[in-house]
């Protein structure tokens, strides 16, 4: 069965390629109900990523084609289709076809926890509301999804119907779609505009992966924008910062005792000034 997600004038549909579940990942033991539950064992919130080995180029402009350019790129596209994946004319101008994109997500996503009643019952017998929390985690590697989109469908779009199809309740400025490709045995990632339509893109350079694919990044831009999260993010991480910072000063502390401890052994081995020395 294929969810669509239905938009202003256009309709998304998906085929699910990633059968893992939310189990995936790694999970705090915090039960704070202050704050939403929060995957924090696989990276450092002061680390930065590791730089990948992908040259990142600048933004190029979006090639324009004609109505009877695009009638032959289709054609021809569809003739190098081995599956039923092709694309189809509309009869105003417009195409319709598969995308797959790839996620390369090095922070978890939040999803909405699993239902488990959302109303519960005090000591005195009265229903309260539950409280509100995400659960984070992270996808597994290589993670993809294939969309049926229109070719007016822009990468904003991609990335919200990305992210509703994965319950992920982030905000979507924080992600952005890259075009990945490979010259002379170099690979060059671009990262693509909100306007910016990706089946136009797969429609020029053809089917063939390697020439071409789309990957779902994180937005950055240099510096953390801390008004795309939500106050229980940010209290989560003001929480890492804490625990960060007290276990560098535990390991520093631990480490000028031990340091202090070999000099005091080696001062009470050693002769004394002016006492004999063995012969």
């Amino acid at each position: 069965m294929t969810d669509t997600v239905s938009g202003s004038d256009k309709s998304l549909s998906f085929e699910k390629t990633w059968g893992s579940s939310t189990s995936s990942g790694y999970c705090s033991g915090d039960s704070d109900s202050e704050f939403e539950q929060y995957f924090t064992a696989r990276t450092s919130f002061l680390h930065k990523p590791k730089k990948e080995k992908d040259e990142q180029v600048e933004l190029g402009k979006q090639q324009d084609l004609s109505v009877t350019e695009i009638q032959q790129k289709v054609k021809e596209y569809n003739a190098q289709i081995n599956s039923n994946l092709f694309m189809n004319l509309n009869k105003d101008g417009s195409y319709t076809g598969f995308i797959k994109v790839q996620f390369k997500l090095l922070r978890p996503v939040s999803v909405p926890p699993p239902r488990k009643g959302t109303a519960t019952q005090d000591g005195a017998g009265k229903k309260t509301g539950g409280v509100k929390r995400r659960t984070s985690f992270y996808l597994p590697k290589d993670t993809s999804k294939h969309l049926h989109i229109s070719s007016r469908t822009c990468a904003r779009e991609v990335i919200e119907a990305l992210l509703k199809k994965f319950t992920v309740v982030d905000n979507p400025g924080k992600f952005a779609l890259f075009e990945r490709t490979k010259r002379h045995d170099q690979v060059f990632l671009r990262k693509l505009s909100d306007d910016e339509c990706p089946l136009h893109l797969r429609l020029c350079a053809g089917p063939n992966e390697k020439a071409l694919s789309l990957v779902l990044k994180e937005n950055e831009t240099g510096e953390v924008n801390w008004d795309a999260f939500s106050m229980p993010e940010l209290k989560n991480f003001v929480r890492m910062l804490q625990r960060e910072e007290e276990e560098h000063v535990k390991q520093i502390v631990q480490r000028y005792a031990l340091a202090r401890t070999r000099m005091q052994e080696a001062q009470a081995a050693s002769p004394t000034p002016g006492g004999s020395t063995p012969g």
